[in-house]
């Protein structure tokens, strides 16, 4: 700005109309600074920024680039200060009357600024004047009249050492030699209709560059299937049922199911939960699966399809023959039960997973080409050669292993596995039963068990469970559910022993105090001396399970999803509950397609390996930019009334209504094309195109107002 205005000073000296100005990036600290000087014979009237210099100083050389000639006349004059000789100069700018000086070296000796920070600007207007052949006296008389007479003898040195490639014939009589342009046409402020943008290249104002980005959405990181959640949910809000399974097709063809029975993880992990509440996201995804069929429908042809045989035909097993079908492979399920699915028909009773549901899924996946041989559980034997015939085995069996109790009248009848009662009750035709019955354990099975039970004549129920609500497994609507059902809760007691005469009559429970968090986090519970009885006419054990590996063949071994026999790997892996204990359909799904693309990778075949997220990489809340967003309460499903569902095992959850609950969704991470940043961007420098964005780099400086106000942390801005 100052060197500016010295040469508009010299130049009114001689008699001629001047303006100077500056042009700063005001919105970044530390950014460049455009400054301008006009001068005329003629009174200046123009108001409007230099867009087309006669002639160009650059003051600070790591700033020149194509940006920053852009405009500059033909012939022009462009003084740079740099030690570099002006030829090469030349070369880099060709076209131009290139000029250097080192007015850095020179400000220095003449103890200009600091030894750190050196001030060029009235040293190389010295430069300049000799430049345009402008007196010396002239500018040592403005220098003075400002205040510069210390500053004159470094002006004067590079008034004489400045050097010039080409012609260095001066400039007649220090005028620019060319005219200056017209300005744009400014229109009356009413007859504006739409912003243009701005001539002057800023884009070398820029220490970062903004760009748009897809972060990873917490939902997608906690969802343990890898589906795309936010794709899916932003897809049946933009474009319809249709588009969202499209999405969810891709990793999953139990949209329905877990839709139902999931405990939904993803919505744990939504960042709509700090604001007013989570996304309803396993509604969703329910209200699409039950309007159009999820899964893909055609198998693409591949040279040398992979044959594969799958032990097992629960959500792992299901998930892996799903994955590799889509590919174009071949596989096989093997399951003892008459049907497949596994624990989502053995141990989900029907009014959380209704049999169509299932059996719609499950036949989706067949259509696929899928074989299934059911009715025959297989031996050791029979595994092992399936890995002969097959070119690789994957075991999904599940926990087949029950978990009982060593106590005192155990052997009492009464007393058996809730996953045996559940067997009952879903595959033949019911299991009757009377009197109170006490349920063991807090998870899922536990829950079924319970309301299962009132549904099949018990007059009440109580679930005794060793710690408090908060730290049950259960899917919390499900623990919601069977309150207002009638089961009752008994927190912080641990069975010791059960009582009777042949027949259990009572359950004699441990008061249970909470101690320091175990290996799972939860606050484990310590057992006390004081007991209490509770009068009952069955138990019903669920107290989890673990898997049966006395069921591989001999000398077979399982580590890290694969099966090796002695130090040798098999092409036999394994998926689901067997390999991770995770005990959750939707771990399940997911670790099914781990293990099919695992499978197809150690073969060969062309896959991707799936892997889970990682949630340190998720978008947190802090990174949004929630004033962007109006609050609006989730929308709950609808269940049928207590009175009715009591009476039979018809489905208890109606879904949402509708889909509207797509909208609440932030996005966070992925645009959605709010236009947000279009409308924040001073320069003017963001368009829409193509059903994206698209920025003018020429003439972004870089300011990152526009990822200041991205509301989904959909911008970042990169060196």
């Amino acid at each position: 700005m100052t060197c500016a205005k010295i040469l508009a000073a010299i130049w009114a000296g001689q008699g001629k109309s001047v303006q100077s100005f500056g042009d700063y990036a005001g919105e970044r600290s530390g950014a460049p600074v455009r400054a301008y000087t006009r001068v005329s014979d003629d009174p200046i009237t123009d108001r409007n920024k230099v867009y087309k210099p006669d002639h160009l100083l650059v003051l600070d050389p790591t700033l020149l680039g194509d940006e920053v000639v852009t405009g500059l006349a033909p012939g022009g004059t462009l003084l740079v200060n740099t030690p570099e000789d002006p030829s090469e100069m030349a070369k880099r700018f060709p076209g131009f009357r290139t000029a250097t000086v080192d007015a850095t070296a020179i400000a220095r000796r003449h103890g200009i600024g600091t030894r750190s920070v050196v001030i060029v600007n009235t040293t190389i207007a010295g430069a300049f004047a000799r430049a345009m052949d402008l007196p010396l006296a002239a500018l040592e008389d403005t220098y003075r009249s400002l205040g510069f007479a210390s500053n004159v003898a470094a002006a004067r040195e590079a008034f004489e050492a400045v050097r010039f490639h080409g012609a260095e014939a001066p400039r007649g009589n220090g005028s620019p030699r060319h005219a200056v342009p017209h300005a744009p046409v400014v229109l009356p402020l009413v007859m504006h209709r739409e912003g243009a943008p701005p001539p002057v290249a800023t884009g070398s104002w820029r220490s970062q560059t903004p760009r748009y980005v897809h972060n990873l959405a917490p939902c997608n990181a906690w969802c343990p299937a890898g589906n795309d959640v936010v794709g899916f949910v932003q897809a049946v809000a933009t474009k319809g049922e249709g588009a969202a399974a499209s999405v969810l097709g891709r990793t999953t063809a139990l949209s329905g199911v877990c839709g139902r029975v999931c405990p939904a993880p993803c919505m744990e992990g939504c960042n709509r939960r700090e604001y007013d509440g989570t996304v309803n996201i396993r509604g969703l995804e329910r209200w699409i699966a039950d309007r159009v069929q999820v899964a893909e429908t055609s198998v693409p042809r591949i040279d040398d399809p992979k044959r594969f045989a799958i032990v097992g035909g629960g959500p792992a097993g299901l998930s892996a023959a799903y994955t590799l079908a889509r590919l174009g492979h071949e596989a096989t399920i093997f399951d003892g039960e008459k049907a497949l699915g596994g624990v989502l028909r053995t141990g989900i009773p029907a009014y959380r997973l209704p049999r169509d549901v299932l059996d719609r899924e499950v036949n989706a996946i067949l259509a696929l080409g899928v074989d299934a041989r059911c009715g025959k559980f297989l031996d050791k034997e029979a595994i092992a050669r399936l890995g002969d015939e097959y070119d690789a085995v994957i075991l999904a069996t599940g926990l087949q292993k029950l978990r009982s109790l060593d106590v005192p009248g155990k052997s009492l009848a009464g007393v058996e596995q809730g996953i045996r009662f559940l067997h009952r009750v879903n595959l033949e035709g019911g299991s009757p039963i009377s009197g109170h019955v006490v349920v063991l354990g807090g998870g899922n099975t536990a829950l079924d068990c319970a309301r299962s039970a009132l549904r099949s004549g018990a007059s009440s129920v109580t679930v005794a469970y060793r710690r408090t609500r908060a730290e049950m497994p259960a899917i919390a609507e499900e623990i919601e559910e069977a309150i207002h059902e009638g089961v009752k809760f008994a927190y912080l007691r641990a069975p010791s022993a059960f009582l009777g005469n042949g027949r259990v009559t009572a359950v004699v429970l441990a008061e249970v105090s909470l101690g320091e968090p175990d290996a799972s986090g939860r606050r484990a519970p310590v057992v006390t001396n004081r007991m209490q009885e509770f009068a009952c006419d069955a138990v019903l054990l669920a107290l989890g399970q673990s898997a049966d590996l006395s069921k591989l063949p001999d000398g077979w071994a399982l580590g890290g999803g694969q099966v090796f026999r002695g130090s040798l790997p098999l092409t036999v892996f394994a998926a689901g509950d067997v390999a991770t204990g995770d005990g959750t359909v939707a771990h399940a799904i997911g670790d099914g397609r781990r293990a099919a693309t695992r499978a197809l990778f150690e073969l060969g075949a062309q896959a991707e390996v799936f892997e889970r997220p990682d949630r340190n990489r998720a978008v947190p809340v802090t990174d949004l930019r929630l004033d962007h967003f109006a609050k609006a309460e989730p929308a709950r499903e609808r269940l049928a009334p207590v009175a009715e569902r009591m009476r039979t095992f018809d489905e208890v959850s109606l879904g949402l209504a509708d889909q509207l609950e797509a909208h609440r969704c932030f996005s966070c991470g992925a645009c959605t094309r709010c236009d947000t940043c279009l409308v924040y961007c001073p320069e003017g420098v963001i368009r829409r195109a193509e059903g994206d964005y698209a920025v003018d780099y020429t003439n972004c400086k870089g300011c990152g107002i526009c990822v200041a106000e991205c509301p989904r942390k959909a911008m970042e801005m990169t060196a």
